[in-house]
C-alpha cells in the first residue's frame, strides 16, 4: 500500500500473515526499536495485556514523561498522544489509528474557546486533559478526572474559572468544591449515555451491589452512585472495599483490570440508554487493534507531530498540573 493511502485511511491496514504471534511479534518490536506501548484502560483487552503500561490519563501522563524508550506508542485516542507529545518532543509517538478522535476534545475548538477567553479576560482557564493541544496552549492548568477537584481548590476561592469542556465534571465539582465556575457545554459521548432508569434497574435487580461511577456521568446518574471518581479511583475502591458486587457506570473497558485484580469480585457495566448492547463502549477506544498496533510499530507510523511552539505553550499547562498532582503525593 502507498504511503498516500496510508495517510488517507489513518492507519496502515496492511494485511497480517496467518499465523504469526503479534503479542510476540509486538514486544519483539518493541525490544528492537526501544519503544514502550501505552494504554489507556478503556482499550480492548488485548491491548492492555499486550502495553507495557496500562492506566488512565494522569498516569499515562505521568508515565510518558519519565520513560527513557525512543518510541512510544499510544493506545489510546488522539489527544493523549498529542500530550505525550508535548512531554516529549524529542521522542517518535505514535498512535495505531489517526481516526482514534474523541467526542469531548472535539467539543470544544480552539478556536471558539480563544473567542471565549477574549470575552471573559479576567477568568483562569481549567481544562480537562481530554482536550486538543491547541486547546492546551489557552488553558492556565490541565486536569484529569483524578486530580480535578485538588487543581480547583488550589486556586482562591474567588478565583473566576472557566471549566472546559465537561459540562458533567464541571458540575460535579462545582457541587463538591462549592464553586461557580463558567462551564463549557461539552460532554463524553460515552458518559453521557447512562441510563438511569437501567441503574435502578440493576440496583432492584442486586440490591447487594455498590454502584460505582466517573464524574463525567450526569448528574442523576452520580446521585444513584455509592462512590464517584476516576478511572483509576473506582479501580482502587473495588480492590480495597468488600463489597463481592458493583455496578459500573463508566466506559466498559475498565472491567477487564477489575476483574484481573479482583477475579473473587462481579462487576455488571451499566448499558446505555439506547442499543442491545448490555455494556458502554468509546468506539474510538475500539479502533486500536493488535494489527494495527503490530503494524503502526513495524512501519514507525503514524506519527503524531505538534509544532515546538505548540509543545512550550501546551506543556506550561500540563507541567502545572503535574506539579499539583506531585505535591499532593507528598
Amino acid at each position: 500500500m502507498l504511503k498516500e493511502e496510508w495517510l488517507e485511511k489513518g492507519f496502515i491496514d496492511e494485511p497480517v500473515l496467518p499465523g504469526v504471534d503479534l503479542k510476540n511479534e509486538i514486544r519483539r518490536l518493541c525490544e528492537q526499536k526501544n519503544a514502550v506501548v501505552l494504554a489507556h484502560y478503556y482499550t480492548r483487552s488485548e491491548i492492555q495485556d499486550v502495553a507495557h503500561f496500562v492506566g488512565d490519563s494522569l498516569a499515562l501522563a505521568q508515565q510518558a514523561a519519565k520513560t527513557s524508550a525512543d518510541v512510544i506508542v499510544m493506545c489510546g485516542v488522539h489527544f493523549m498522544a498529542e500530550t505525550n507529545k508535548i512531554l516529549c518532543p524529542g521522542k517518535k509517538v505514535l498512535l495505531p489509528d489517526l481516526n482514534a478522535g474523541c467526542s469531548l476534545a472535539d467539543s470544544c475548538p480552539a478556536d471558539e474557546l480563544a473567542k471565549y477567553k477574549q470575552e471573559h479576560p479576567d477568568y483562569k482557564v481549567v481544562a480537562y486533559v481530554n482536550t486538543s493541544a491547541a486547546v492546551k496552549t489557552l488553558t492556565d492548568v490541565v486536569v484529569t478526572s483524578s486530580n480535578a477537584r485538588e487543581v480547583i481548590e488550589s486556586f482562591p476561592k474567588d478565583e473566576k474559572i472557566i471549566f472546559a469542556p465537561d459540562r458533567n465534571l464541571g458540575n460535579y465539582l462545582n457541587a463538591v468544591t462549592g464553586r461557580s465556575m463558567m462551564l463549557w457545554n461539552g460532554c463524553c459521548h460515552v458518559h453521557e449515555e447512562f441510563s438511569v432508569e437501567k441503574i435502578v434497574e440493576l440496583k432492584n435487580r442486586y440490591p447487594d451491589a455498590k454502584v460505582l461511577a466517573h464524574p463525567e456521568c450526569k448528574s442523576g446518574v452520580l446521585a444513584l452512585a455509592d462512590y464517584v471518581g476516576s478511572t483509576a479511583a473506582i479501580l482502587k475502591f473495588a480492590q480495597n472495599d468488600d463489597t463481592a458486587r458493583f455496578i459500573v457506570a463508566t466506559e466498559s473497558g475498565i472491567l477487564h483490570e477489575m476483574q484481573k485484580r479482583c477475579p473473587q469480585k462481579e462487576f455488571i457495566p451499566v448499558p446505555p440508554l439506547t442499543g442491545a448492547c448490555a455494556c458502554n463502549e468509546c468506539a474510538y477506544m475500539r479502533l486500536n487493534t493488535l494489527e494495527k498496533l503490530y503494524n503502526c510499530l513495524r512501519y514507525e507510523w503514524p506519527c503524531v507531530e505538534l509544532d515546538e511552539d505548540t509543545c512550550l505553550k501546551a506543556r506550561r499547562s500540563i507541567d502545572r498540573m503535574l506539579e499539583i498532582s506531585e505535591n499532593m503525593q507528598k
